[in-house]
């Protein structure tokens, strides 16, 4: 089984907060305003590090092809605003997969209800904001699966998965003796968390594990028109 060590405590710095209502919000920031409104308070998220990127983008490319190959939803990366609820906090998580049957909650402006799936990638200043104050509100919004991804240099690498039980409470689920977690929301769907944390994960060879190198040989022709 993968051991996976505690992340050392930091002292967060978080920017200065703007109380305004959520129409304030809606007009104040413009599309390229890279902020959350929450419990009416503005708060401006700092410009991602590189590490942060590179994960983004390992995820966005495998599960988007995942997604693709299987014709299982749609992968969203951020900045897209998420409103889980009515009244509710207007959040941007790093990354959503919405399943088809919910494809109607995504809107030409956000996504409207809680998406299948949430990933966020931890960054200096969002640690309490991850694993506290957006755990709660997607835990209490129903969203089936949250992952909460630190990556950042100089911590030790960690990932943790939750699911709701029957009560609706997140639980970290346990990972497989072989390190694969394997997701609910996206059925078919596994990583091994070695791959999911290696010095420069590979989305293309972890597609490969997946769908197997058959199948994956299909793809790539079909995407170069072969």
């Amino acid at each position: 089984m993968t051991t996976l060590e505690a992340p050392a405590r930091i002292e967060e710095v978080p920017p200065t907060p703007q109380r305004m209502t959520y129409a304030d919000f809606r007009a104040w920031a413009g599309e390229d305003t890279h902020a959350e409104w929450a419990d009416g308070e503005v708060i401006l998220l700092m410009p991602p590090k590189h590490v942060h990127q590179i994960m983004v983008s390992f995820l966005d490319r495998l599960l988007g092809a995942f997604v693709r190959v299987f014709k299982s939803g749609e992968v969203i990366v951020a900045p897209f605003e998420l409103r889980i609820k009515p009244g509710g906090n207007s959040r941007e998580p790093d990354v959503m997969f919405i399943a088809n049957a919910h494809r109607d909650r995504v809107t030409p402006e956000k996504v409207i209800g809680p998406p299948d799936l949430i990933i966020e990638i931890v960054s200096d200043e969002s640690v309490h904001r991850d694993r506290v104050d957006k755990f709660d509100e997607y835990e209490a919004g129903g969203v089936p699966e949250y992952w909460i991804i630190d990556y950042r240099t100089g911590h030790p690498r960690r990932a943790d998965f939750y699911q709701p039980d029957r009560t609706g409470h997140y639980q970290r689920v346990t990972i497989d003796d072989d390190g694969v977690y394997r997701s609910a929301a996206l059925p078919g769907f596994w990583i091994n968390v070695n791959d999911l944390l290696a010095d420069d994960p590979d989305w293309l060879k972890a597609l490969g594990r997946i769908v197997g190198p058959e199948r994956l040989t299909e793809i790539l022709r079909s995407e170069m028109g072969a």
